[in-house]
């Protein structure tokens, strides 16, 4: 009789976990609509460009999930260091960034399987004294770096006797931080580098070629959403197979040739 009982129990267990994990893209279904939380300040990945339409890598991932989904996509902005709250919070289904899945990070959202690699670059005013990365090392100088980034992180380890300048929003702060002086070098994400310093002046500002680190990027979702979460690993799977992801890469990411339409 006890072990009826038990197998009962179990069953039941199994049985709210499998509608538990069901319940996501339910919920997505009926009411026709993923809801995106994401970035209005960190091109090339999510931006408002310069007709006022929102654009990006990921936005323009996430157009082609909802699209394969066969629901509309609603994004919602936040700042960086409010996207994760913003999904726990239930106010956005996924969180669609250039996100390091960091293990920190992971103790309290799920990321999905990445879809590129980057890494965080150290990048100056072309002016600058400061020629190399042993020049960035010395003591006295102001590095900035965004609020809750893995660039931030990298910057403490990298310049241990560098003054840390945490901003809150997006990447273009930090080089405009760099741009006006407020300080003598920046850390963040290469790409993110690369897409932003396309709105300043040309040959205005140096990246050094080292990289700091090599980090994957991914989406994320909340853990009682792991439907989802392999859902959008098999989308980021048949993207890379029918070639999406790599068009998408190599015009939002891997080049400039988006600022010519954006």
């Amino acid at each position: 009789m006890r072990r009826a009982k038990w197998i009962i129990a179990f069953l039941m267990v199994v049985g709210f976990a499998t509608m538990s994990l069901a319940g996501t893209l339910d919920e997505i279904a009926q009411r026709g609509e993923l809801r995106v939380a994401c970035q209005t300040q960190g091109p090339p990945f999510s931006f408002i460009d310069k007709n006022g339409k929102r654009a990006g890598s990921s936005i323009e991932l996430c157009e082609m999930l909802a699209k394969d989904m066969g629901v509309k996509v609603t994004f919602l902005d936040f700042d960086w260091d409010g996207l994760i709250p913003a999904l726990l919070s239930k106010k956005a289904d996924i969180l669609a960034a250039d996100m390091t899945p960091t293990i920190k990070r992971a103790m309290k959202i799920g990321f999905t399987k990445p879809f590129m690699y980057t890494g965080s670059v150290v990048f100056v005013k072309d002016s600058s004294p400061i020629k190399s990365i042993a020049d960035a090392k010395k003591a006295g100088l102001k590095v900035a770096v965004l609020l809750g980034s893995t660039g931030e992180n990298e910057a403490k380890k990298a310049f241990p006797q560098a003054e840390l300048k945490s901003y809150k929003g997006g990447g273009p702060l930090l080089i405009d931080a760099v741009m006006q002086g407020q300080a003598d070098f920046g850390v963040n994400d290469a790409s993110a580098v690369v897409g932003q310093m396309a709105n300043f002046p040309p040959n205005s500002l140096r990246i050094f070629p080292e990289l700091l680190s090599k980090e994957p990027l991914a989406f994320a979702v909340r853990y009682d959403s792991m439907d989802l979460l392999e859902l959008v690993n098999l989308f980021f799977h048949n993207a890379g197979l029918d070639g999406r992801l790599e068009k998408n890469l190599n015009y939002w990411v891997n080049t400039i040739d988006w600022k010519k339409d954006h």
